[in-house]
């Protein structure tokens, strides 16, 4: 609203000085026409003289009907050959040179006995010798009224100015109307309380793309705030099944005096589980440092043929172990990524596949192109189907398609997370497929990758 006031004010001081300069111009053109009509008659009543002792009578004839007009007459020797009464121009007309044409510009304003005078000094010609003529209005009923005028401008402009500001306020107030009663929605919108969404078609549609807009941001946040909930409880019951272990199978051992061997298989036992404890803590940062952008892809050039084979070359005792064969199939042209971290993510689909593929069975891992910028890996194993409504979750922290399900020592839940992550890293995705047969995970990567340009 100061700016406001500011702009009104400086608009009216503005409008007022323009108004004010309008008038006085209209009364300085008046003048200036009515000198010019004076100083007409004059000469033409000089003209009409013919002797100089008849020029004095002459010019006392030469304005009539004028009200506040005055004028004289002088000769080259400074004497005044004719003056209206009340007028005393003698210091002007000494000390202004005379003008060849009357405007409003060059009209001057001075000071006598009192009075304000508006004149202008000329010359003219009459029985071979030169004159001057000093006519002037006396301006002091223009003062007048540009003064009051002047009083009553301010005072109008002071209240036009002082209404249109009121105006602005309430026209201002009412249109933030909306705006104060989306600010008391919005803040009535709490942690405990992000299911609550605004209404566009009850505000200006001028407010509706916002509307929609904060409406989203709470659904995002309420996605969030649900999924960091899921997620501190599901760190809780992965962390408290270890540290129970550890407690219980530490108390059973201290509760009497063991052999050598006994300690030792304890030792082996806490070992395991706190390993386990490791390897989730590890994960868990290095998902925290994925979602803040801190982990950034090495860009190289990879032949993941040669990365699957490598890690065939790894899986392979276990695969045996398991009775389970491992098939390498397709091509694909070299992309640009961080082997490490596709190897990790490779790594972990594959652990995950053998740990659900049934003994004797294959899993096969597959390149293709489906487009010239695009590879996909797709790795698959037969077993029990994942049901559709799970497979949108599969990639989220701690999720279990079968919460009765308990994991094997070698999972901690966060295997697929961190494959989404190294995806989204690498501007790719991973989904996953799934019938009554068999399981496909297929991981979708750009062959030239703009993640760190």
């Amino acid at each position: 609203m100061v700016f406001v006031a500011l702009a009104i004010g400086i608009s009216q001081l503005i409008i007022g000085k323009l108004i004010l300069d309008a008038v006085e111009r209209h009364f300085t053109e008046q003048d200036a026409d009515e000198l010019t009509v004076m100083n007409r008659a004059i000469k033409q009543s000089a003209l009409q003289a013919l002797t100089q002792a008849q020029l004095p009578i002459a010019l006392s004839n030469a304005v009539s009907g004028h009200h506040g007009v005055y004028f004289q007459v002088w000769n080259n020797n400074n004497q005044l050959i004719y003056s209206t009464p009340g007028a005393d121009f003698g210091p002007v007309q000494a000390s202004l040179s005379p003008i060849r044409q009357i405007h409003s510009d060059n009209l001057q304003t001075w000071e006598s006995n009192g009075n304000t005078y508006r004149g202008s000094v000329t010359q003219f010609t009459s029985l071979d010798k030169e004159y001057k003529i000093v006519a002037a209005i006396d301006i002091g009923f223009h003062l007048q009224f540009l003064q009051g005028f002047r009083r009553s401008l301010w005072l109008i402009m002071m209240l036009t100015g002082a209404a249109t500001l009121l105006a602005t306020w309430l026209g201002v107030h009412q249109g933030h109307a909306p705006l104060r009663s989306l600010s008391q929605s919005m803040r009535d919108i709490q942690a405990d309380r992000l299911h609550i969404r605004l209404n566009p078609a009850t505000l200006p549609k001028e407010l509706q793309e916002l509307t929609s807009s904060f409406n989203q941001m709470i659904g995002r946040l309420e996605e969030s705030f649900t999924r960091l909930s899921h997620f501190s409880a599901d760190i809780a019951h992965e962390l408290r099944t270890p540290l129970t272990n550890l407690i219980t199978q530490t108390q059973v051992a201290l509760g009497k005096a063991r052999t050598l061997k006994e300690y030792r298989e304890l030792l082996y036992s806490n070992l395991e589980e706190q390993e386990r404890l490791a390897k989730m803590v590890n994960d868990m940062l290095w998902l925290a440092k994925s979602d803040h952008g801190l982990i950034r892809p090495v860009q190289v050039s990879l032949d993941l043929a040669v990365e699957i084979k490598e890690l065939f070359e790894f899986f392979e005792a276990l695969a045996e172990e398991k009775q389970i064969t491992l098939r390498q199939t397709g091509h694909a042209p070299a992309i640009m990524g961080d082997r490490e971290m596709l190897r990790r993510a490779i790594s972990n689909l594959m652990s995950n596949a053998i740990r659900y593929t049934p003994a004797g069975k294959w899993i096969e891992v597959r390149l293709d192109s489906p487009t010239e910028n695009t590879i996909t890996l797709s790795i698959t194993n037969p077993g029990p189907g994942i049901s559709e409504k799970h497979l949108p979750r599969l990639f989220d922290r701690f999720y279990r398609a079968d919460p009765s399900r308990t994991r094997q020592s070698e999972g901690v839940g966060l295997g697929l997370a961190i494959v989404r992550s190294i995806a989204e890293a690498h501007q790719g995705q991973v989904d996953a497929i799934s019938d009554q047969n068999q399981t496909t995970f297929k991981l979708s990567l750009p062959t030239q990758n703009k993640s760190t340009e």
